[in-house]
């Protein structure tokens, strides 16, 4: 089925805002965001959100529309995996290919809605539920400061918590791991995340006490651009590292990274590659037999895709639940919030499973983007 027009509705709105402990200092406040409406010849109308809680929406969706939105009206749902061939073969840059992702689960949802059916279907389910860790950014600059942010968490009735640590520092970060793993006990998974703010001796000495206290893995320690601190610290902990967030981490260099081995868990999310790129990858990585840990998307029909690709593969074993949850929440209906027993499950209605919550477009639209 063609697609017969295509908008984007730009919004702005405020979510919370939060000072944080971390080069940021501040996440947050005025955002912009897009609803990307891509309609077919018979009406069905598929969608994903532009934009996330960090901000630089304007300019991303300016961005995103001179280079696709004279070309959307046209593409054909059933060719979508062919168009994300084309877009990751292109010579552009990585951030204009990550672009495409937006186009891509607009058309996925597009050709569940079509086809009456959930996209997990379509991809072929293996689940219908899935683990959930909860995790803030680093709200925090005391290790009492975790430790409350833990033990709320699991008053809350999660069952798995990943720590950003921001700025903190070594000693504390040591500190801070064993004083939440004898709060929670040892069934809670724990994962650390300093986003890339390690150099090798300190992410040497953070690992060392992750190996002491059960964690899960040890996320994005250095940056991406750091291989010999990378291979090393894979080689050393028993804690496995999981990368990469960095915007430099595409399919390519997830390929190459099952290949050689390391690091143990590899990163993915909707966001930068598409349903159709985080599907590929986590197969890929099963045939190694490998995790493929799925990350958040930023905003809430593309978190939806994630959890789709979720329900479609067995090496994935968390969703990342971002709290709090108002900062990822774009208009969609009703928005994706664990069950008692901090599960998700599996999305039921055809595409997304979610609809667009026309209300809040309506109220927060300051402008609409045709070709």
């Amino acid at each position: 089925m063609k697609i017969a027009s295509a908008q984007i509705d730009v919004m702005e709105f405020e979510i919370p805002r939060f000072a944080v402990n971390d080069t940021r200092i501040a996440v947050g406040g005025a955002i912009t965001g897009g609803l990307l409406r891509l309609f077919t010849e018979s009406g069905v109308e598929g969608n994903a959100h532009l934009g996330d809680r960090g901000g630089g929406g304007a300019e991303m969706i300016n961005s995103f529309w001179g280079k696709f939105g004279g070309s959307l009206v046209g593409l054909d749902t059933e060719l979508r995996e062919k168009y994300w061939d084309a877009s990751q073969n292109s010579s552009d840059d990585v951030v204009t290919r990550s672009l495409w992702s937006y186009v891509d689960v607009a058309l996925w949802d597009a050709a569940g809605k079509l086809a009456g059916e959930p996209i997990h279907r379509l991809l072929g389910t293996k689940r219908t539920s899935s683990n959930v860790y909860a995790t803030f950014p680093p709200l925090n600059s005391t290790v009492d400061g975790y430790l409350r942010e833990a033990e709320r968490l699991m008053d809350a009735g999660f069952n798995a918590y990943k720590i950003h640590p921001g700025a903190l520092p070594s000693s504390d970060v040591v500190a801070m791991v064993r004083k939440i793993r004898r709060a929670v006990g040892n069934e809670v998974g724990l994962m650390l995340d300093p986003n890339h703010g390690y150099d090798f001796d300190t992410a040497s000495l953070i690992g060392q006490a992750l190996d002491t206290y059960g964690f899960r893995w040890f996320e994005d320690p250095v940056p991406w651009s750091d291989q010999s601190s990378i291979e090393k610290l894979s080689a050393m902990l028993q804690t496995p590292l999981a990368m990469s967030d960095s915007g430099e981490f595409m399919t390519d260099e997830a390929q190459a990274s099952l290949e050689r081995g390391w690091p143990g868990i590899i990163r993915g999310t909707s966001r930068k590659i598409g349903l159709t790129g985080l599907k590929r990858q986590c197969d890929a990585a099963a045939t190694f037999n490998r995790q493929c840990e799925i990350g958040t998307a930023g905003n809430s029909l593309m978190n939806a895709a994630n959890l789709h690709v979720i329900m479609s593969v067995s090496n994935c074993r968390y969703y990342e639940y971002w709290m709090p949850l108002e900062a990822q929440w774009f208009g969609m209906l009703p928005e994706i919030e664990v069950d008692g027993a901090g599960q998700l499950v599996a999305p039921a209605g055809p595409g997304l499973g979610f609809e667009v919550d026309e209300k809040f477009v309506a109220q927060n639209c300051v402008s609409t983007l045709r070709p």
